[in-house]
């Protein structure tokens, strides 16, 4: 299970990284707080942000759900590949929001086979 928790870890710390990221765009174009739009390129930044944390928020229970009911290495490996769709959503966003497809397919079935596994395999245990 410390595996899952480094990726953990490690998706906390990117969100905490899309997050200086949309600071740092607020400042370079000119969009003062409390607003989330005002020029394109701050939006795309933002967007990036927010929808990383609605996925943020089913990824960090489903992890070790699936982890204990089904297994520790595949939920380590899934978030792996959540992380890294998760750059790849970030960056073709920013550069071209259309292209943001494998990116978020990358970030988006992993967290489904968490959820869904977790939970069949929690409902499994329930049962036996």
């Amino acid at each position: 299970m410390t595996l899952i928790y480094v990726i953990i870890g490690l998706a906390l710390i990117q969100f905490q990284v899309f997050g200086f990221l949309v600071g740092r765009a607020r400042g370079l174009y000119g969009v003062k707080a409390p607003a989330v739009s005002g020029h394109e390129m701050f939006e795309r930044y933002f967007r990036v942000q927010q929808n990383t944390l609605e996925l943020l928020v089913v990824f960090i229970p489903a992890l070790p759900l699936f982890g204990h009911y089904v297994s520790a290495l595949w939920a380590a490996v899934l978030g792996a590949v959540y992380l890294v769709g998760r750059v790849l959503f970030a960056l073709a966003y920013i550069k071209a929001p259309e292209k943001r497809a494998l990116g978020f397919v990358l970030s988006f079935l992993p967290l489904i086979v968490l959820v869904i596994g977790g939970t069949i395999g929690a409902i499994h245990a329930y049962l036996a």
